[in-house]
C-alpha cells in the first residue's frame, strides 16, 4: 500500500517574471513540505507564466527558463526539500527542431528529475499554440513511491485520444494535469464534467490544478479540484486567489477520502469578481497604484468605478464629473453620491468654456459636435492620467462596443476597460448584485481575491449602498444633447443584447437571426451597427473575457469587407 500526500498549490504568476516566480514556488514548496506533502504540483508554464505568446520564440527566454527550472531545483534540494516531487510548468526546446515546447518537469532530489511535453495545441479563440510549440509525442508515467502517476497539460485533456487514451491501458494510480485555462461563464461546470469522463476513462482519480490571476485580457479563475475514478468530487479550491490545499491518496482505497470542498460561487459574484482581479493584476503587474475615469452619474461609469474600488480601494480612484450644458441635475447628483460611497477622490470639470472655445474656431453640428463633447472628456481624463501617474479606464460595455455606441478617443480612452464583455443587461444585474452584497455586509475590498484571503468584510459603505439606485434605474443617456436617450440609436437593450448574443457569440447570419423570431428591421440594423464598428473596436482598451466570446482575439473579423451576411 501507497499513501501520497499531494499538495495543489494554485498561484497567480507574471509572464516573463522568472526571479519572482520561483521564488513563488519555492514559498509554496516550503508550505507544502511544512504540511508532509510528498507531491507539490502547480499550474501549466508556472516559471515563464502563462500565455507568453511569442516570448516563447525568443531563444535567450526560453534558455532562461530553463537555467532557472534548474536553479529552482537546486534550491529545493540545498534548502532541504530536495525529497518533494514539484511538478511545475516551464517552456522547453525541442532537441531536433529548436522550437519551443509546453513543458511539464518534475524537480526532485535537486535535479529536474522528468519532463512532459504538451500533446494536443490550443487554435482557437484566444489560444495560438499551433504557431507557436512544437507539440509533444509520448505519455509519461512518474513512479513516486510506488504509486504511478500519469501527467498531461491542459488541453490533453480536452480532446480524445492522445496522451490520456494511453494512459488508460498503463493501471495508472492518479492521473496529473496542471493548467493554464481562463475564465468564461459556465466553464467551471464544463471543466468538472470533462474531469469525470477522463478519470473515468482512466479509472483512476484525477486531480486539476489550474493558474490563477489576471494576465492582459484573460483572468484565470484557479477552482482547483480533485475528482475520484467514479467521478465523486473529492476537493474544490476556491476561486480567484491564491491557495495551497492538501489531499491524501492511497493506492489501496476503493473510495478516496474527501478534502476541503469550496462551495460554489453566485454566478454574478463569479463574473464581478472576475472583473476587479482582471483590473488588480493588470494594474500591480505594470506599476499602476490608482485609476482614473469619468463619472457621468449613469450605470457603467458607476459599475467601473465600484469594480476599482473594489481592486484598489476607493481612496485610489480618482472620479472625474465633466458636465456639459446638457447634463441633468440627477446625473450630476448620482456621480457625486457614487464617489462618495466608494471614498473616492472627486473632482468637478465642466467642459462648456472648453466646448465653446473649440466651437469658436470649428463651429460644429450634430454628431461632430457631439463627439466633440467626448473627446474633450477623454483629454480631460488622459491629463489626469498623465500628470498623477494613474491608469486610465474605459467604461464602455460589450452593447455598446458591438453596435460602436461610443467615441473614439472620446469616451473610448484609456488602457483598461473593465466591463467591456458584459452586454448592458449583464452589466445592470451585476450592480444588483453588489449593491445586494453590499447590504448584506460586503464593504470595499471585500470580495475573496488575492491580496484577501482570509475574505474580510473589507470598508464599510455608508447605509450598506454601494452604486446609486438612481444610476440603475433611469434610462440610459449619454447626454450630449437635449433629451438624448440611448434608445433615440439603439434598440432597447433587452432586445438588442438577445441579437448580439445570437449574432456573436453563437455566429448566426442574417438567416439564422429571422429563423430565431427577431424582426427584419431589427435584425438589419443591429447587424449594420455591428459589421461598420469592427474598425473601433480594434483600437479599444484591453479588457477581461468573461463569456465564452468577447471582443478581440476570440473573434477576428476584417475591418474592411463587403459581406453583409
Amino acid at each position: 500500500m501507497t499513501t501520497l500526500r499531494f499538495a495543489l498549490a494554485q498561484i497567480d504568476t507574471c509572464v516573463g517574471a522568472l526571479d519572482a516566480n520561483a521564488a513563488k514556488v519555492l514559498d509554496y514548496c516550503r508550505k507544502a513540505a511544512a504540511g508532509n506533502a510528498q507531491v507539490v504540483v502547480f499550474p501549466e508554464m508556472t516559471l515563464t507564466g502563462y500565455p507568453i505568446e511569442d516570448l516563447a520564440l525568443r531563444r535567450t527566454f526560453r534558455q532562461a527558463a530553463w537555467d532557472k527550472a534548474n536553479e529552482l531545483a537546486a534550491s529545493l534540494g540545498s534548502e532541504g526539500l530536495g525529497s518533494l516531487y514539484v511538478v511545475v510548468g516551464t517552456v522547453g526546446t525541442d532537441r531536433a527542431t529548436a522550437k519551443p515546447r509546453n513543458r511539464l518537469v518534475v524537480l526532485h532530489e535537486g535535479v529536474v528529475w522528468a519532463g512532459y511535453d504538451k500533446h494536443f495545441l490550443p487554435n482557437y479563440g484566444v489560444f495560438d499554440e499551433f504557431r507557436i510549440f512544437a507539440a509533444g509525442d509520448r505519455s509519461m508515467v512518474l513512479d513516486v513511491d510506488g504509486a504511478r502517476l500519469g501527467v498531461a497539460i491542459c488541453e490533453d485533456i480536452w480532446q480524445d485520444g492522445g496522451p490520456v487514451a494511453e494512459l488508460a491501458g498503463q493501471h495508472i494510480d492518479t492521473l496529473v494535469t496542471i493548467n493554464g485555462s481562463p475564465y468564461e461563464e459556465g466553464k467551471t461546470n464544463t471543466r468538472l464534467e470533462l474531469a469525470r469522463r477522463r478519470a473515468a476513462e482512466v479509472n483512476a482519480p484525477l486531480i486539476y490544478v489550474n493558474q490563477v490571476g489576471g494576465q492582459d485580457d484573460l483572468v484565470f479563475d484557479g477552482g482547483s479540484f480533485v475528482v475520484d475514478a467514479d467521478g465523486v468530487l473529492l476537493e474544490r479550491s476556491p476561486m480567484f486567489m491564491e491557495n495551497l490545499t492538501f489531499w491524501d491518496f492511497d493506492t489501496e482505497a476503493a473510495h478516496q477520502q474527501p478534502a476541503p470542498i469550496t462551495p460554489e460561487l453566485d454566478p454574478d459574484e463569479e463574473v464581478y469578481t472576475a472583473c476587479v482581479l482582471g483590473l488588480k493584476d493588470y494594474m500591480a503587474k505594470n506599476g499602476f497604484t490608482g485609476v482614473t475615469l469619468g463619472l457621468s452619474g449613469g450605470i457603467d461609469s458607476a459599475l467601473v468605478a465600484a469594480m476599482a474600488a473594489d481592486a484598489v480601494g476607493g481612496e485610489n480612484v480618482w472620479g472625474i464629473s465633466m458636465p456639459s450644458m446638457y447634463s441633468s441635475d440627477g446625473s450630476k447628483d448620482d456621480a457625486a453620491d457614487l464617489a462618495a460611497n466608494i471614498g473616492a477622490h472627486y473632482d468637478v470639470q465642466p467642459i462648456e468654456p472648453l466646448f465653446n472655445a473649440f466651437q469658436g474656431q470649428l463651429d460644429l453640428g450634430g454628431v461632430a459636435a457631439e463627439n466633440l463633447q467626448a473627446r474633450i472628456r477623454g483629454v480631460i481624463v488622459m491629463a489626469y492620467s498623465n500628470s498623477k501617474g494613474l491608469l486610465a479606464v474605459a467604461t464602455g460595455n460589450k452593447s455598446e462596443l458591438a453596435c460602436g455606441y461610443s467615441t473614439i478617443y472620446g469616451d473610448a480612452v484609456g488602457g483598461y476597460a473593465p466591463i467591456k464583455d458584459l452586454l448592458k443587461t449583464r452589466v445592470w444585474e451585476i450592480s444588483r448584485w453588489r449593491n445586494k452584497a453590499a447590504a448584506d455586509g460586503m464593504g470595499i475590498g471585500g470580495l475573496k481575491i488575492v491580496g484577501n484571503e482570509e475574505g474580510q468584510s473589507g470598508k464599510p459603505l455608508p447605509g450598506g449602498v454601494m452604486i446609486p439606485v438612481a444610476s440603475i434605474e433611469k434610462a440610459p443617456s449619454a447626454e450630449l444633447r437635449p433629451g438624448q436617450k440611448d434608445s433615440d440609436s439603439l434598440p432597447e437593450y433587452e432586445l438588442l443584447d438577445r441579437v448580439l448574443a445570437a449574432y456573436i457569440e453563437h455566429a448566426h447570419g442574417r438567416a439564422d437571426l429571422l429563423a430565431d423570431g427577431f424582426d427584419e428591421k431589427t435584425v438589419d440594423t443591429v447587424m449594420r451597427l455591428v459589421d461598420r464598428a469592427e474598425w473601433k473596436r480594434r483600437q479599444y482598451p484591453l479588457g477581461p473575457k468573461v463569456t465564452a466570446l468577447a471582443f478581440g482575439r476570440d473573434r477576428r473579423l476584417p475591418v474592411t469587407s463587403a459581406s453583409r451576411e
